[in-house]
């Protein structure tokens, strides 16, 4: 059996931040389903189809990453795809905070699926999805923080 992870965010948008904690990913998972959250009280720039859009677009070449969207608890999600861990990026120190309580209760809600943490690539730990948004707005470049399916969106 192979040994799946899920990599749930918003993802509004995608970043190469976000795509290299994929990859990283499949190097300890055979499969990662990346799980696109609805989450309307983010108040997300892309639709919720959009996001997915991008997101498959994204990984379209590789056959070991799905991506599907999902509401409701990330256990339910886990059950779902029978993954063992759930696959999270820390960027920096901050991130520990939040990310340690949602493992925690993670942990509480079926202590069967463990939280795996890879940390971001220097390139990368100052790269966040309300960041890209704020400079697209702004007329900003970010051609070298997101893929290519992201660029022709923004």
């Amino acid at each position: 059996m192979k040994r799946t992870a899920i990599y749930p965010g918003t993802f509004d948008p995608i970043t190469l931040g976000h795509v290299d904690v994929v990859t990283r990913g499949l190097k300890v998972f055979d499969r990662i389903v990346i799980g696109v959250a609805e989450n309307p009280k983010k108040g997300p720039m892309f639709d919720l189809e959009t996001r997915l859009t991008m997101v498959r677009e994204t990984f379209a070449d590789n056959e070991n990453i799905e991506a599907v969207s999902f509401t409701g608890l990330l256990v339910d999600l886990a059950h779902e795809h029978h993954a063992a861990a759930l696959l999270r990026g820390l960027r920096a120190a901050s991130d520990f905070e939040y990310e340690f309580q949602m493992a925690t209760m993670n942990r509480h809600l079926d202590e069967r699926i463990e939280s795996v943490f890879v940390m971001a690539r220097e390139d990368y730990t100052f790269v966040s999805s309300r960041f890209i948004r704020e400079i697209s707005e702004m007329g900003g470049d970010v051609t070298s923080l997101v893929p290519t399916p992201v660029l022709s969106r923004l």
